[in-house]
């Protein structure tokens, strides 16, 4: 049994349509079912899968037969080879490595510099009168690339977050490419993609300079008191099977992949979160009175975070209508049927998360914006709801990322109300799902 999906005559129109209009034209796509396929380009064809059991076949079940796919050659050529783009044994090197940086312990234990810098953030708002418009996407850009820097760095980030935060924004365009534009060309498009990769050449030097600068540092001054960071680990850290050490080019990859994951998911996470919390008063009321019951005004701590069920509630629910992880990209490597559909080897599979999240079998009403949703232990599916991907190649610091906007968002919404000076904006599909406009809000302080 082959999949649903556009003829001949209009596969062409739909692969244009992913390029240009990505979440137009998943939608599109979705009207055919849960499973459809289209040919990419001549002699391979491209499954798009947004059912739960797709999701888990792909990304868990039979994960060792999925690889990434040549979506993500520009990834690398302007990222490097860090986990995010990393395959095969250099990735699984890397991951074990890396580990121990984030698990559940570790993660709780970087509560007081997340506070701390948030702390700063809004004492700086403090200064503006009532009522002041600030652009909110580049206050939490900057607020996210300052808590990277001192909790998986431990660099102080000031003076140098506008310059990267910037830099940041100019390399999304060309890692973008590679989710886009192979899907016209095939691998034919990789000069077309090194091309845009030194287009963007000056914004990756602005990165690269304060990457160098950090492990220079580092290597300088070693860590003496507390656990090892991150940037110890990339430095000291031997493999357990075959005692070697990361090389120094390995090491600036993995500083840039994470400066760039790491400040960009929480930064556009908790820009849907306000704009969708202004854009719902009652949904915002309900967060206020649960912040002021837990805190009781006092600055949140590890222990709170279990406690702020209906802001977790919140932090989900955005994350189900704009993932950040919009779409995953895998390559079959040996023929296989999934759901039914055989799946030839070869040919490219994607998971839209952005599709999955909007699945009405698992989601009823699916685009209303409902917190509710994540209160209780409802029998859905575990793969129904995947923002950082699924099995062993799911984000290493999915947990960092649920720590960070929890405890921000909770002290964002003891002292501010902030509401949206325009409509709530379009998703832009880039590198993440962000909004498509720059999110001017008016500052208000909490009565």
């Amino acid at each position: 049994m082959s999949a649903p999906g556009p003829g001949a005559a209009a596969a062409p129109a739909a692969v244009t349509g992913l390029v240009f209009r990505p979440l137009a034209t998943l939608r599109s796509l979705a009207r055919y079912g849960d499973a459809v396929e289209l040919p990419l380009y001549p002699g391979h064809r491209l499954f798009v899968l947004s059912g739960p059991r797709h999701a888990e076949h792909v990304l868990a079940r039979h994960q060792d037969n999925y690889l990434k796919a040549f979506t993500y050659r520009s990834m690398r050529a302007v990222l490097g080879t860090g986990l995010l783009s990393g395959e095969g044994e250099t990735w699984r090197r890397h991951r074990r490595l890396l580990q121990p940086v984030f698990t559940r312990r570790n993660v709780a234990g970087f509560t007081p510099q997340i506070v701390e810098a948030t702390r700063r953030m809004l004492d700086s708002w403090d200064r503006h009168p009532d009522g002041t418009r600030i652009e909110v996407s580049g206050e939490v850009s900057a607020l996210a690339l300052d808590i990277v820097g001192r909790v998986l760095f431990g660099a102080d980030m000031t003076g140098r977050t506008g310059q990267i935060a910037r830099a940041l924004t100019l390399l999304l365009p060309a890692v973008a490419i590679g989710t886009f534009l192979p899907f016209l060309w095939g691998p034919r498009s990789t000069r077309a993609i090194r091309a845009a990769s030194e287009r963007f050449g000056g914004p990756l030097a602005a990165i690269d300079r304060p990457v160098r600068q950090l492990i220079a540092e580092r290597r300088a001054t070693p860590t003496v008191d507390g656990p090892p960071d991150l940037l110890d680990r990339l430095l000291t850290a031997r493999d357990e099977e075959d005692r070697t050490r990361l090389t120094d080019a390995e090491i600036r990859d993995e500083v840039t992949t994470f400066m760039l994951a790491g400040h960009e998911t929480t930064a556009t996470t908790l820009s849907w979160c306000l704009a969708l919390l202004s854009a719902h008063p009652a949904v915002r009321d309900r967060l206020e009175q649960e912040v002021d019951a837990v805190l009781a005004g006092r600055e949140p701590q590890a222990a709170d975070v279990e406690k702020l069920r209906w802001t977790t509630a919140v932090v989900n629910e955005a994350w189900r209508l704009y993932p950040p992880v919009w779409t995953i990209e895998r390559e079959a490597v040996r023929s296989d049927v999934i759901e039914g559909i055989p799946i030839p080897v070869g040919s490219t599979v994607a998971v839209p998360a952005y599709l999955v999240h909007r699945n009405p079998a698992v989601w009823p009403d699916p685009e209303r914006y409902d917190p509710t949703r994540f209160l209780s232990d409802a029998d859905r599916d575990r793969y129904a709801h995947i923002p950082f991907g699924g099995g062993r190649r799911a984000c290493i610091g999915a947990g960092f990322a649920q720590l960070e906007a929890v405890l921000v968002l909770a002290m964002m919404t003891q002292r501010y109300r902030l509401e949206l000076t325009a409509g709530l904006p379009r998703p832009l599909a880039s590198a993440t799902l962000r909004p498509g406009r720059r999110l001017p809000m008016r500052l208000t302080c909490r009565p």
